[in-house]
């Protein structure tokens, strides 16, 4: 069905979509390859919201007519219009002839739609071509417009025996320099960053991207900060308050008003929850997350919290940095999970990938279910 050559030209529009990885938010990562026959006359990528879409930014390259020409996008060209005009009527006006997708749209004001209106306008229209790279480079929003929620990706640093600290709390750097860098580029492509106000107290962390800017930039776009704190114990003075961007606290019903005040002096956004014994709702709290356009949530918390998402079922993909130490027996552990007494209720992954960085390993991984 697809040539040597469409399989060329989608590779190519993956790898500019790619680009967009850390700043398309909340929009999805989407490249656009346009070529006539066997070479390519035009290529671009969407780069943040409110810009061009990926398939008018790549007409915008082309310097010849492109009447008769394909266009290879990872992503269905929308139909509608929101903070730009509908892709597909830019593809009908430039007179293509044959569109190739990877993946339809599954917003609801697409799904479907642009591959009609094309359609209609006597274009060829195929889809499916490198489905699966597609997916991966867009899992969040694709999770959100399809599940209501976003994609949670949990972060865990451990030594060769499973410990995150020692006895008395003490856990910093298990892990090495590498691995803190890798972290960070985790946390520049996610949409929030999400954590207990047990971290906060613990820990004080300021949970911010400390990469160097890209390219054309002035600085980073930071991420959502949230954190769920049912008792309002976070302190105003927290460093989470100190590096910019948005800090979103969720909390109970009913909160102390004086506490609520002196937070939102600090820039801070309070939203009441619903809880779960005693605790903010997960469920809820990541419903109210896609509905703030989130979709890639990054979980760096303590063994209570991350425990808590795992027997929800409520982690998408952990990422399992290993030191190579060994803390001994007294250290806390990883996770808090209910007792288990048979081992085929164990909850069980898969291996995605592993990746070496420095004398640390970094194990990504999914759950089978």
């Amino acid at each position: 069905m697809f040539s040597d050559f469409d399989r060329f030209a989608m590779t190519r529009a993956l790898e500019l979509a790619a680009r967009g990885l850390e700043t398309t938010d909340p929009n999805p990562r989407v490249g656009c390859v346009i070529a006539r026959r066997d070479r390519v006359i035009g290529e671009g990528w969407h780069r943040k919201a409110g810009a061009a879409h990926a398939e008018v930014a790549a007409l915008n390259t082309v310097k010849e007519d492109p009447e008769g020409t394909t266009v290879y996008v990872t992503l269905e060209p929308c139909s509608h219009f929101g903070r730009t005009p509908p892709c597909s009527d830019a593809l009908i006006a430039a007179r293509v002839a044959r569109v190739v997708y990877a993946i339809a749209d599954p917003d609801p004001r697409v799904s479907g739609k642009g591959a009609e209106a094309l359609q209609s306008a006597g274009i060829r229209v195929e889809s499916g071509l490198m489905e699966a790279e597609a997916l991966e480079l867009n899992l969040g929003f694709l999770q959100r417009m399809q599940y209501g929620r976003p994609w949670v990706r949990l972060k865990l640093a451990m030594s060769l025996d499973g410990r995150t600290a020692l006895a008395n709390g003490k856990s910093q750097w298990i892990t090495s320099e590498a691995s803190r860098i890798d972290v960070q580029q985790w946390r520049a492509r996610s949409s929030a960053i999400l954590t207990g106000a047990g971290t906060i107290l613990s820990d004080d962390p300021r949970l911010d991207v400390r990469l160097p800017p890209m390219e054309g930039e002035d600085s980073r776009r930071q991420p959502i900060r949230v954190v769920l704190d049912s008792q309002l114990r976070t302190p105003p003075g927290a460093r989470i308050f100190t590096t910019g961007g948005e800090v979103v606290i969720l909390t109970s019903g009913t909160p102390d008003m004086a506490r609520v005040a002196a937070l939102e002096e600090r820039g801070a956004q309070i939203e009441a929850m619903p809880l779960d014994e005693g605790r903010v709702d997960l469920a809820a709290a990541l419903q109210r997350l896609a509905e703030r356009e989130v979709n890639e949530v990054l979980v760096e918390a303590g063994p209570t919290l991350a425990g808590q998402l795992l027997h929800r079922q409520l982690i998408d993909e952990m990422l399992l940095y290993v030191a190579p130490k060994l803390l001994g027996p007294q250290a806390r552990a990883l996770i808090e999970m209910q007792r288990l007494d048979y081992l085929e209720y164990a909850p069980e992954f898969a291996l995605e990938g592993v990746k070496k960085l420095g004398d640390d390993m970094c194990v990504r991984l999914r759950p089978r279910d």
